[in-house]
């Protein structure tokens, strides 16, 4: 019994101590329990709030439409126009690969394509909106609204689309917009803050200014239910639009200048330039922009890529050739700044020999100067001004005008060019510059590359007195002072300088300039009563054989630069036709692009002149003036004896004897461009009485 007894008390004892570890234990659950509700409903209340309310609430985005394009004068280039997009949201339906045909049957999309953008998002997060389709059609949303509860994953955005001039009209000035790129995202800092789908400026003003034109989105707060449909609103947040943009180009100049240039491949700019302004910019062949408004499809993105034209190069910025003749202004510049061209004489006999080697000349020009070689364009004459130079001296000069660096104009993608040394030779080639190059460079051949904005630039700034300005198709007081320093640390060129000029040399390259339009190699251009000035460049291409079979590969590119009027000019044009043959031929399309513009000026100023270029007829003006009494009259001295009315003619452009002149001479002078000589014919006299 004693052990019985015993037993029984260990049990008991044991029992005890279960029973006080059980009741511990559920107390330290609960305890537990307790602090994790606490956590949840104290602490964390906010939290989960507010990860409810966004299980509740869907933000809806409200897309900026970016700002518009206008041209100098206030005309509209380029406009939005509203739109729909579709884009799908994963999260919404877990079996979206079994509803991919229905979509891609309703929206009439390329079933394997649609699979490959999805598998193109695959790492992305579910609730990221994928874009599928942009700029939906009417049948498209009304498809995607009869399906809404069996494709919940489609949801519609409101969007503006750009819409461009048709057929490519200034298409290298405003570019285009498009999707931006993985690439980007990943690597470029500027698109640091967007999202994949955003659309961003591609090329032209719409790439250096798309952080102007984008604006800032919005958002729309909805309240949907469990299966993400609408059942309420709560409020907005409105987009702010992107600022409108007003551009230095001249609609009317543009069109001009896009027909001056017509099928030809090349290049044509009008810069004023006293401030750099670019008035028109065309670059042939060009592209359709509304082709890449909505998503360009493979194969014209293929054509355009492979088309050896190369229709997505702005040529008027990018396309790196030799100057030919027309660099023979800045060897002008340098002979005469260094005080060797001045007295110099050259007996072109065809050609002279150089280093051993024969450089022909297209001419017999005989005995020639400086004021003489400009205009006529003397091979001879600059070869020998060349090795009197050297090719330091000249890539000096060259440097000094802009050569072989960017002008800072506000697109993107400029090229720099090419302008040969001692010491690009060594630095490229690590060997010595042979002198028998520095021939060839004179003439602007060899390894002289220079782009159609640099030629434009330097020229115009030596007719200017050395004055060069920065090029430019937007106004700077347009932007934020914040951007604009940007902008010129993005686009670092050679901005605007002053190269000091001696008097003389200023007169002779202006004046050879001028006597190239009347008696020189662009005669045929001349403009009547025009102070129309210029040079013509005829360059050899690498490999051509010197045919003049106009278009052909190996013909010659053809270059003009032309300015009015010959210094301090107010308008400048430079003309590239590739394989255009001699520059003539160039300098007939700035021709066209001048009496445009000067047609224009006339007419907004009223000017009593007749159409540039155009047969001139009198103008009958009418006159009131006095007559004095002789002198010793009675009256006092020279008192009014009567005044007299009438009217004459005048006839503008021509000339008629020493009377006209002298009469001509005592007015006031007429503005430079317009600075025809003026015949005066007094006819038809009628008085009209005398008090």
């Amino acid at each position: 019994m004693a052990i019985y007894s015993d037993r029984f008390n260990r049990g008991e004892k044991l029992s005890s101590v279960k029973s006080t570890v059980v009741q511990y234990g559920i107390l330290v659950l609960m305890l537990g329990l307790a602090a994790g509700l606490w956590r949840l409903q104290i602490l964390g209340a906010s939290n989960f709030k507010e990860l409810a309310e966004q299980n509740r609430i869907r933000k809806e985005p409200i897309m900026a439409p970016r700002g518009r394009l206008f041209d100098r004068y206030g005309h509209l280039l380029v406009d939005n126009y509203p739109s729909v997009s579709c884009f799908l949201v994963r999260e919404q339906n877990k079996r979206i690969n079994d509803d991919l045909p229905l979509i891609a049957q309703g929206l009439h999309l390329d079933l394997d394509q649609l699979k490959a953008t999805l598998k193109h998002y695959r790492y992305s997060p579910g609730y990221q909106p994928i874009p599928i389709k942009q700029d939906i059609s009417p049948d498209e949303q009304a498809f995607i609204a009869a399906h809404s509860n069996e494709l919940p994953e489609l949801e519609t955005i409101d969007v503006e689309r750009r819409l461009y001039p048709r057929d490519g009209f200034a298409s290298h000035v405003i570019g285009y917009v498009g999707e931006v790129s993985e690439a980007d995202l990943d690597n470029n800092p500027r698109y640091a803050y967007y999202e994949p789908g955003d659309v961003v400026g591609k090329a032209g003003v719409e790439a250096t200014y798309d952080q102007i034109l984008r604006g800032q989105d919005g958002s729309r707060d909805v309240i949907v239910d469990s299966h993400g449909r609408e059942v309420g609103f709560l409020g907005t947040q409105h987009a702010i639009p992107g600022q409108d943009l007003r551009l230095t180009i001249d609609i009317d100049l543009q069109r001009e200048a896009e027909l001056a240039l017509g099928s030809a491949n090349g290049a044509v700019i009008v810069m004023d330039p006293r401030n750099g302004e670019i008035l028109a910019l065309v670059s042939h062949p060009n592209y359709d922009p509304n082709d890449f408004a909505v998503r360009i499809k493979s194969a014209e993105w293929n054509q355009l890529i492979t088309n050896p034209d190369h229709p997505l190069m702005n040529k008027a910025i990018q396309d790196q050739l030799a100057p030919g003749s027309t660099f023979k202004i800045i060897m002008s510049a340098a002979g005469l700044q260094e005080g060797v061209a001045q007295n110099m004489k050259v007996d072109c006999i065809g050609g002279g020999w150089f280093y051993g080697r024969f450089f022909k000349c297209d001419q017999h020009h005989g005995v020639l100067n400086i004021s003489q070689a400009i205009p006529l364009s003397c091979d001879t004459f600059f070869y020998t001004l060349a090795q009197r130079l050297g090719i330091d001296t000249i890539a000096k000069y060259a440097e000094e005008f802009g050569l072989a660096q960017k002008t800072g104009i506000d697109l993107p993608n400029e090229m720099s060019g090419v302008m040969p040394s001692s010491e690009w030779e060594w630095r490229n080639f690590h060997h010595k510059y042979y002198p028998g190059n520095t021939i060839s460079v004179g003439i602007g051949q060899g390894e002289t590359q220079v782009t159609p904005i640099q030629l434009i630039r330097a020229l115009a700034g030596i007719a200017s007195d050395g004055h060069l300005v920065r090029p430019h198709l937007v106004n700077p007081n347009q932007l934020p002072a914040d951007f604009r320093s940007a902008l010129y640390e993005s686009l670092p060129g050679s901005g605007n300088r002053y190269v000091p000029l001696n008097p003389d040399t200023w007169d002779i390259i202006t004046n050879g300039m001028a006597a190239a339009t009347t008696t020189g190699t662009a005669a045929a251009s001349h403009i009547q009563g025009v102070d129309f000035a210029g040079k013509t460049g005829t360059a050899q291409v690498v490999g051509g054989s010197g045919t003049h079979v106009r278009g052909g590969k190996e013909t010659p590119n053809s270059w003009f630069v032309g300015m009015v009027p010959r210094r301090n000019p107010e308008i400048a044009v430079v003309v590239l036709q590739e394989h255009g043959d001699w520059g003539s031929n160039s300098a007939k399309i700035a021709q066209a692009i001048v009496i445009a513009y000067i047609n224009k000026t006339r007419s907004q100023d009223h000017n009593l002149l007749e159409q540039a270029n155009s047969p001139q007829k009198p103008v009958e003006v009418g006159a009131v003036w006095s007559n004095p009494m002789p002198a010793g009259s009675k009256h006092g001295p020279d008192p009014i004896a009567s005044v007299t009315a009438g009217h004459f003619y005048i006839y503008p452009g021509t000339e008629s004897g020493a009377e006209a002149k002298d009469i001509a001479m005592k007015q006031l002078p007429l503005p430079a461009l317009f600075a025809a000589p003026v015949s005066w014919k007094q006819a038809r006299w009628k008085k009209d009485g005398s008090h």
